[in-house]
């Protein structure tokens, strides 16, 4: 009787024994063996977890607890255990099982994966997410020795390590031999760092020695450089202590006994522990044992099936073929000056490092004295997002070392528990935000646009692959000003408008700031709401509503020209529309609120009939939201003649060339931003289409 074939759910291994395990560990490996003989995929890493995944799913309670596969290339196994067995002989095939973990697959995969790195931010998000819903889910994470040195899991190991987020990382050693050191020793000292009387005489001793009169302080210093060092002669995660981590290693990765009490007893001690697995890439495979290169990867050297008397699955290869790429992240080198660590003024606790900026001490430009009176647009969004988090306890926020700049120090000193400053670790963030949505919460990542630029992948792969409600209040967005061509948020919107799930928002005013934030969490997709560093117009207050997504509105009729802005550039848009109306050039303007999804049907219907059609955007005008109104209209063309005639003209700012330094205001009056910028622009494109008013109207007559 196949075990593998009976299994309802990894709940069932619990009722089996050792023995039965390791029967069903071979089965593991046939089946894996044999489908991807035919279908390809990631042999060697899968092959090399079996053991390791069944100790897992026998001691954690799936999907109530979490297991999180960073990369999720070496999860066949979970996914045999999870109930695809059925189906597996379709896996990566259209329509058929996927090679990495799908949320739309079974409720046992907690992210849809593919990129090495992303596994710890998820994990500690999840367990955060626990944490403030004060839940008993276990969360662990396997991650490979490869994906550990990407930049982005030393991020998460920092930030885990200094929070002391009690997870399971589980270090699957395979390629790299990070720790060759696997003695006698090193094994003794593991086993008694897993013991509750070590944990618990320490503290002890700990807390004697520090209270001996005078010395106390230095020999309990000492003591515990004595301790690190014996650590460091006998094992090799020396690294992980030293970032506040528990290492437990190095346990033979094939040795399901082992693995099992190891899993057992770490998932006992607080606080995050890794413990260090050595695992053989390709095990139970002869030629993906001798070949780890060439076996990893989806596309696989020919296999010919051999089994031989001693359980090898020895087979045979053809040309051994080119290696594909075996998907090791390089660790991301990060520049920058890095203020030293100090005590919070409302926590008390020692706060994260935090990036020095200029932008943070003086304003953009110099304001009139009414200006200076109205708070600005990071003040509103900070205001609101607080006064929703009283009501809404899954409102979390996050920043990456820029608590003042983003404003959400306000929102720290009144929800402490529910804050994450993560330091300049832009993609930590992101990913984070992830997990903690994942876990039921309502993140909101508040970054300025240009350091947004650095989580690209995880904006991609994390976030909008996930389809996960992910807040991210885009600040600084448009024209920033002293600090120059690093620092203008002008790049942003083109690359969010072709992510699917993403919507793309920005108020044409500070109270309409507060009704789209209020729409951004009152939906379950990823939200990217931009807006600038300017102070806002002095609106009266007005109660916020949550706004029907991709919606605009139509702020004034016209029969000649119609104006669509996006984002506070409304406003000067408005001012533009009054000059040409006073020319005599008849000028509807429509908020457009949303750049994704845009609201083409509105657009369009304002704009039949009309000669001229002018988008208006503070960013580079190259794939922004110009161009997709663009798109609409050639859309249209095709169809119906009464747009064949509509000329399209994009304003915003070129996108051939950085923006220097300078005050907003001079920005924008150098790139012609300013209102009356704005109206020489259109008065230029009516010059060139030798257009007079009213022409569009008696057309229509007509």
């Amino acid at each position: 009787m196949s075990i593998l074939a009976n299994l309802d759910g990894p709940a069932d291994l619990r009722g089996l024994d050792e023995p039965q395990l390791a029967r069903l560990a071979a089965e593991i490996r046939q089946t894996i063996i044999d489908t991807v003989a035919e279908t390809g995929g990631h042999l060697g890493s899968s092959l090399g977890v079996v053991e390791l995944t069944l100790a897992l799913h026998r001691l954690l309670e799936s999907p109530r607890d979490r297991i999180v596969w960073d990369t999720g290339h070496q999860a066949y196994p979970h996914k045999l255990l999870t109930g695809r067995l059925d189906r597996f002989h379709t896996l990566r095939q259209l329509d058929g099982v996927g090679g990495f973990p799908r949320r739309s697959e079974s409720a046992h995969d907690v992210f849809d994966g593919g990129h090495a790195g992303t596994g710890l931010s998820i994990a500690e998000g999840l367990a955060a997410a626990r944490d403030i819903r004060h839940g008993l889910q276990r969360i662990a994470v396997v991650v490979g020795d490869a994906a550990l040195m990407s930049g982005l899991s030393l991020e998460a190991l920092n930030d885990i390590g200094q929070r002391r987020t009690q997870l399971l990382i589980v270090l699957n050693d395979n390629e790299m031999s990070i720790s060759p050191t696997v003695g006698a020793f090193s094994h003794y000292l593991s086993q008694i760092k897993l013991s509750s009387a070590w944990r618990q005489s320490k503290s002890v001793y700990d807390s004697l020695v520090e209270r001996l009169p005078v010395i106390g302080p230095t020999a309990l210093e000492l003591s515990r450089r004595l301790r690190r060092s014996v650590v460091n002669f006998a094992q090799p995660g020396q690294l992980f202590e030293d970032l506040g981590i528990t290492y437990i290693g190095v346990v033979p990765g094939h040795d399901l006994h082992a693995l099992l009490e190891t899993f057992e007893a770490a998932l006992r001690l607080p606080g995050p522990v890794l413990v260090h697995v050595r695992t053989q890439k390709g095990r139970g495979f002869r030629p993906a044992e001798t070949d780890q290169i060439g076996f990893h990867g989806a596309a696989l050297p020919p296999m010919m099936l051999e089994p031989a008397a001693d359980g090898h699955h020895r087979g045979a290869t053809g040309s051994p073929g080119t290696s594909t790429q075996p998907g090791v992240s390089a660790a991301s080198a990060r520049n920058g000056k890095v203020q030293p660590a100090m005590d919070d003024p409302v926590s008390g606790r020692p706060s994260m490092p935090t990036e020095s900026m200029a932008d943070d001490a003086a304003p953009a430009s110099t304001p009139s004295p009414e200006a200076k009176k109205h708070p600005n647009y990071t003040a509103v969004f900070v205001s609101e997002l607080t006064e929703l988090a009283e009501r809404d306890r899954r409102i979390v926020g996050i920043t990456a070392g820029m608590p003042t700049g983003t404003g959400l120090s306000k929102f720290q000193a009144r929800f402490p528990d529910r804050f994450y400053d993560v330091g300049i670790a832009e993609q930590h963030a992101m990913t984070m935000a992830t997990g903690l949505a994942l876990g039921g919460m309502r993140p909101v990542v508040a970054l300025y646009s240009t350091f947004l630029q650095r989580a690209f992948d995880q904006l991609v792969h994390d976030v909008c692959q996930n389809d996960v409600p992910v807040l991210i209040g885009v600040d600084r967005a448009g024209l920033v000003g002293e600090d120059g061509t690093s620092h203008q948020g002008m790049f942003t919107l083109p690359v969010q408008r072709q992510l699917p799930h993403l919507v793309v928002a920005s108020p044409k005013d500070e109270q309409e700031l507060r009704s789209l934030l209020h729409t951004a969490l009152a939906q379950d997709h990823p939200f990217a709401l931009h807006y600038p560093r300017d102070a806002g117009f002095g609106l009266p207050p007005a109660d916020p509503e949550v706004l029907p997504v991709g919606r605009g509105e139509v702020l004034r009729e016209g029969s000649d020209l119609l104006f669509v802005g996006f984002g506070p550039i409304v406003a000067r848009v408005l001012e533009a529309a009054d000059a040409l109306e006073a020319e005599g050039w008849s000028v509807g303007v429509i908020n457009a609120r949303f750049a994704k999804p845009l609201d083409r049907q509105l657009i369009l219907d304002q704009a039949r009939g009309r000669r001229l059609l002018v988008t208006f955007e503070e960013s580079v005008v190259t794939g922004g939201f110009g161009t997709g109104v663009l798109e609409a209209v050639e859309d249209a063309r095709l169809t119906d003649p009464a747009f064949r005639d509509l000329t399209v003209r994009i304003i915003g700012i070129p996108g051939d060339r950085f923006v220097d330094h300078g005050s907003v205001s001079d920005l924008r009056r150098v790139l012609r931003l300013d209102a009356s910028g704005l109206a020489d622009q259109v008065r230029e494109t009516l010059e060139a289409l030798r257009g007079t008013p009213g022409r569009a109207e008696e057309t229509a007559t007509a």
